[in-house]
This record gives structure tokens, C-alpha cells and sequence, in this order.
């Protein structure tokens, strides 16, 4: 009994070990024909800028709140830190760091895969379900260029900018918490920052941007095309596209940080 036992728990394991690789497979083949029908752009650009104004300009509130939020928070922490030591005038590098380099974007990407990820994800699993995604192919039109490329383009071109205005918003709020909270300069807590700022500092947090826009839109869209089962399919697959895109936006956070200070080092 134990022998069989174990048997079928390694059978199992195989099993799900051989469904693991045929979704990536499916996946990465998946993201090649994404990719593949960019040249095709012109033709859905209505589809593109629908697309642009929803993971874009409607998605600046929660951008702006979790951006304030957390340089509020980082001023304020850090700079009672740095108190106890007689270094607050070093606030304000301090918080640029933190904030350019990791957590302005950092938090975009997480808010953005919740936001949007789990609108492509509920949309396509929908269109999924009521065979709409069936019908797109019987009348000749190519589901992936159709429902697809605008929305990886879309993300490709408005994520940079919600990273620049995640960035703006977090220093600013960090430093009028500075100036009255920590009763500091003005003055004094952005010239700690100008002088300091170098070219990886902007490179780490921009090329995070099309890194997150590819694995949230391609992630989100995947699951949805992969809905089974009714209601309940669609909210499984995206649940299962937030979670997967979510971890994925923070092991790219770091592997993206890593290489570009290791190679601007």
C-alpha cells in the first residue's frame, strides 16, 4: 500500500510537472504571435487608443495614490532614521533612491496588473467563454491581432509615462513631508537629490516600465484566452493572471535593478 501510495504521488507530480511546460510553451508561443502581429498596429489603432485611454489616463488615480502614499511614508520613516544619527539633510537621497529606482515603479506595476491585468483577464475570459473568440476566427479576423496587440502596444506606450508621473508624485509628496514634518529646507532636500542623480538612476526605472507592460498584458491576455468552464472559468483565469503577473512584476524588479546597477556599475 505505501509502495502505490507513492507511486501515485510521483505519477501526479509528473503529471503537473507536464502541464507546467506545456503552458509555457502555449505561452511563449502565445507572446511570439502577440509580437508578431505589431506591424499590424495601423490598422487597430482605434482598438490601440481605447486601450491607451483605459490602462493609461484612467488608471492615473490609484497610480497617484499608492505614489503618494508611499513617499509620504518613506519621508517620513527615513527621516527619523536618519535623525537619530544628525543626517537628515541626506532625506532627500535618500528617498530619490527608494523611490526612482524601486518603488515608484515597483507600485505602478502592482497596481497596474491588478487594474488592468484583471480587466483583460475578465474581458478575454468572457469573449472566451460566449465563443466570441470562436467567431473572430470563423469570420477570417485574427483573435490574437485583434484583441491582443492593441493592448500589449497600448501598455508598451503609456506605462513610461504613468513610471514618470509615479516618481513625480512620490519625491514631491516625500518632500513636502520633509519641509512639514521634518521641518527641512525645501532647498536643502533637492539639492541632495539633483547633484546626485545619474544616468542608471533613470535607465532602472524606465526600462521597467516596457518590462512590466509585456508580462502584465501578455500574462493577463493568456489566461484570459485559456478560460474553461463557465463564470467560474473566467474568475479562476483572472485570479490566476493577477497572481502569476504580480509575482512576475516583482522578480522582474529585481533582476531588472540588478543587471542595469551591475552593468552601470
Amino acid at each position: 500500500m505505501p509502495l502505490m501510495l507513492s507511486g501515485d504521488i510521483v505519477e501526479r507530480n509528473i503529471l503537473r510537472l507536464k502541464e507546467f511546460f506545456l503552458t509555457m510553451q502555449d505561452f511563449f508561443l502565445f507572446a511570439l504571435r502577440a509580437f508578431a502581429t505589431l506591424p499590424k498596429a495601423k490598422r487597430y489603432w482605434r482598438d490601440v487608443l481605447d486601450q491607451a485611454l483605459i490602462c493609461g489616463v484612467e488608471s492615473i488615480p490609484i497610480v497617484l495614490v499608492s505614489s503618494i502614499s508611499i513617499g509620504a511614508l518613506m519621508s517620513m520613516e527615513v527621516g527619523n532614521l536618519l535623525e537619530e544619527f544628525g543626517a537628515k539633510t541626506m532625506l532627500g537621497r535618500s528617498t530619490s533612491n527608494a523611490v526612482l529606482r524601486e518603488l515608484g515603479p515597483l507600485l505602478m506595476g502592482l497596481m497596474l496588473s491588478a487594474r488592468y491585468g484583471s480587466r483583460n483577464g475578465a474581458e478575454l475570459g468572457a469573449m472566451q467563454i460566449s465563443e466570441q473568440i470562436d467567431a473572430l476566427r470563423a469570420f477570417g479576423t485574427d483573435p490574437i491581432a485583434k484583441l491582443v496587440m492593441p493592448r500589449l502596444l497600448a501598455a508598451l506606450m503609456m506605462f513610461v509615462p504613468l513610471v514618470a508621473l509615479s516618481d513625480f508624485a512620490g519625491l514631491e509628496t516625500a518632500a513636502l513631508v520633509a519641509q512639514h514634518y521634518h521641518k527641512i529646507d525645501p532647498g536643502i532636500f533637492w539639492n541632495s537629490i539633483y547633484p546626485r542623480l545619474v544616468p542608471k538612476d533613470f535607465v532602472v526605472t524606465f526600462l521597467k516600465a516596457p518590462v512590466f507592460a509585456i508580462l502584465i498584458t501578455l500574462v493577463s491576455c493568456f489566461n484570459g484566452f485559456s478560460a474553461r468552464g463557465g463564470t467560474s472559468g473566467v474568475g479562476e483565469s483572472t485570479i490566476k493572471g493577477i497572481v502569476v503577473s504580480s509575482g512576475l512584476v516583482l522578480v522582474a524588479n529585481f533582476y531588472v535593478s540588478k543587471i542595469v546597477l551591475d552593468i552601470m556599475h
